[in-house]
């Protein structure tokens, strides 16, 4: 896992520069590369130039909300496996259940703490792994069950 998490791409996406700069941070520290956009259409338009293994994603922005991200994101093939964790203040049950509706994998009251990103960030990429190490060992059997 540790060599996964050396190459683990994480993208923030927060209006808030200074909140940009200080998730980045906190991911270097913890060992991830970071990918930064301040909206939701900078997200979506780097998404598809780049491998990204992880999406930070706020909430609360202008223009288009982390909701309205999350939609965009869940009805592309190419990144709806992506794991999003939605980074907000806003902490109240209508907000979540709309987010957990929408496919959000995890949630992070605002502010963030360190540890606690890199820890939620680690299970998003353990949980990653084992679906694609499923996935690959269901291909092998199903090529050897078509051999017989």
């Amino acid at each position: 896992m540790d060599e996964d998490r050396k190459i683990a791409q994480i993208m923030v996406v927060d209006d808030d520069p200074d909140t940009v700069k200080i998730l980045a941070r906190y991911l270097q520290r913890e060992g991830f590369t970071s990918l930064e956009a301040t909206s939701g259409a900078e997200c979506l338009r780097l998404i598809g130039m780049h491998q990204i293994d992880v999406i930070l994603l706020d909430l609360m922005m202008p223009e288009m909300d982390g909701f309205e991200v999350l939609r965009n994101l869940k009805k592309e093939a190419s990144t709806a496996e992506i794991p999003v964790i939605m980074i907000t203040a806003r902490d109240d049950l209508e907000a979540r259940s709309e987010g957990m509706r929408l496919g959000v994998a995890d949630f992070l009251a605002k502010p963030v703490f360190r540890k606690q990103l890199g820890n939620r960030i680690r299970a998003q990429l353990e949980m990653l792994a084992t679906g694609r190490s499923a996935a690959a060992t269901i291909d092998r059997l199903e090529a050897a069950s078509m051999k017989r």
